[in-house]
Formats: structure tokens, C-alpha cells, sequence
């Protein structure tokens, strides 16, 4: 097995860190190598915001409702950000609402979402441990606002990292057999029937971990957090909000 695929295989979310900064060389080294992530149709409509303001991280750990935030090392925000290619079309006196189109903030979000784990697993490369935060979302104003983002960019996600402070247990997935299909889409005549194991694997593991055991189950989780679900419109109008027309 090679570095990358253990690194991948290892992964756990880390929120508490060890009072040491990173090399400035380790930065670059994943800085570069998140640069390098596959973008769509080369417009690179994406972007990443580096958090290092204290009273930035503390206001997003509010907006969050996750205090550890405010301690992250390194705090990165992906945003969708099609603004750059509006000024070089308006810099080549041509119209720019192409940047505001449904399909270039599809892309842009897309770009974004693939910026932010590369980022990750490059971090994680070198013995960093991460959390992805999509808590940044949990008020698009106050995230817009606090980043100073103008229109024909939106905030996506957010990654922390640092040095571990903390060795959290392996937290189970649904096997890969019951997600990799062939050919076309295919579900079996009860989920909840086959699911019955690894329900009991996640009760396992909230019975053993260290931190915060409780009788939990996978498909419990799903009817709590799905069942009553309330919609968020204003997640659509924030987007409109930034000049992108995703409803049209």
C-alpha cells in the first residue's frame, strides 16, 4: 500500500490541536499542491480565503456553533469565485453575465469543493490532522459579510488544520458495496434491512469512544436529521444575493 492511499484511509476529523505553528515550508508545500486540483474547463472558478485574523476565526467558530474553530493553526474558507474572469471580460470590453450563469457557479462550487480536499489530503500528507467545516454556511450573510465578498463570489467550505492534539477512533462507513454500483443505479428491497450491521457497528463505535458515547445508529441518524427536514430558501436567495441567477 502507498503513502497516499493509507494517508486517505487514516483519515479522521481533529479538532483539538497542539500549540504549534506549521512551517512555513509545509504550508507552501500544501498550498502548492492544493494550486494543482483539477479545474473545470480551466477557468479556475475558485478560490481559497486564509483566515489568520484571531477575531475572524472566533466570529466563524460563532457562526459555526463550534468554539473550536477559534483555535484552529490554519483556518482556509473555499469560496466560488468567478468574479476574476468578470473583470477580464469587462477589462475586454465584453459582457461578463456569463459569470453570474447557473453553470458557472455550478462549476465554481464544484472547483471549490475539490480545492478544499486537496488542501485536506495534502495537509494530512504530513501528519496534520483536519476538519472540513460546513458550519461556514450555517449564516451565508454573516460569512459574506466577514470575508468582504463581493458579488460573483460565495463562500463553500472550510478547512482547519494543524498539529494533533488528540487521537480520535476510526469512525465506521457504509460498506463500499452498498455504494459503488455497475452501470445503473441499483438498491436493494430494504435499507434498513441491510444496513442492520452496520447500524450495530456505529452503536459500537459511540459505545467505545472516548469523548461523547451515546446510543446512536446510522439509519437513526438519517430519520433525525432528514425526516423533519426545514428547508433553507434564503440559501438561494444569498446566491442571487451575490449576482449569481441559479433559479433562472
Amino acid at each position: 500500500m502507498n503513502h497516499t492511499i493509507e494517508t486517505i484511509l487514516a483519515h479522521r476529523s481533529i479538532r483539538k490541536f497542539a500549540a504549534e505553528s506549521i512551517p512555513h515550508a509545509d504550508l507552501q508545500a500544501i498550498l502548492d499542491a492544493a494550486m494543482r486540483t483539477p479545474t473545470s474547463r480551466f477557468l479556475h472558478h475558485a478560490g481559497l480565503i486564509w483566515i489568520k485574523d484571531p477575531a475572524k476565526k472566533a466570529a466563524l467558530a460563532k457562526i459555526g456553533k463550534q468554539a473550536y474553530i477559534a483555535n484552529a493553526p490554519e483556518l482556509f474558507i473555499s469560496i466560488v469565485d468567478t468574479r476574476r474572469n468578470a473583470q477580464i471580460l469587462h477589462e475586454r470590453g465584453l459582457e461578463s453575465a456569463a459569470c453570474g450563469s447557473p453553470t458557472a457557479f455550478r462549476e465554481g462550487f464544484t472547483d471549490a469543493i475539490l480545492l478544499t480536499q486537496t488542501l485536506a489530503i495534502a495537509a494530512e500528507s504530513f501528519g496534520y490532522g483536519t476538519t472540513l467545516l460546513g458550519s461556514v454556511l450555517n449564516d451565508y450573510g454573516k460569512t459574506i459579510e466577514l470575508l468582504g465578498l463581493p458579488k460573483y463570489t460565495f463562500p463553500v467550505l472550510g478547512v482547519m488544520f494543524g498539529k494533533p492534539a488528540e487521537e480520535p477512533q476510526l469512525k465506521p462507513r457504509i460498506p463500499g458495496e452498498l455504494r459503488i454500483m455497475t452501470d445503473v443505479y441499483q438498491e436493494p428491497e430494504s435499507w434498513s434491512a441491510v444496513l442492520t450491521d452496520f447500524d450495530q457497528e456505529i452503536q459500537t463505535y459511540y459505545d467505545t469512544r472516548k469523548v461523547n458515547s451515546r446510543e446512536d445508529a446510522f439509519t437513526l441518524q438519517v430519520a433525525t436529521k432528514l425526516a423533519d427536514y426545514q428547508w433553507q430558501d434564503e440559501f438561494f436567495a444569498a446566491i442571487t444575493q451575490q449576482g449569481f441567477h441559479v433559479l433562472d
